[in-house]
């Protein structure tokens, strides 16, 4: 994705993946592609950004009108299907983290 997601005036909330992925595919960028494609189909889902480089460090933010939202999304079953494969297959390690954002700014030439 190389588009910023266009998110609502503050407040909303944002929820930061940062993941080392494991050697090889198995599977994950067709379950990447999926999860991202059902998080834009629930309610409160606002946008996300995610980039990868070459090493497979990875971080993926995306936004949410509220932490019910949020909730909603990690209690989701295909969701919860993605994680447990997140953790058995596909990372080596990850951090998770849930930020109200207060204030943005954005520029564009």
């Amino acid at each position: 994705m190389s588009d910023l997601a266009k998110t609502p005036q503050p407040p909303y909330y944002a929820v930061i993946f940062t993941s080392e992925r494991t050697a090889g595919d198995k599977g994950y960028g067709r379950m990447a592609d999926l999860m991202v494609e059902l998080a834009s189909q629930q309610p409160g889902f606002l946008g996300v950004e995610s980039a990868r480089d070459a090493g497979g460090l990875g971080i993926t933010v995306s936004y949410w009108s509220s932490l019910e939202a949020i909730r909603a999304w990690r209690e989701h079953a295909l969701h919860q299907t993605a994680q447990e494969k997140g953790r058995t297959d596909w990372y080596e390690r990850y951090a998770l983290r849930v930020s109200k954002v207060e204030r943005d700014a954005f520029f564009e030439m």
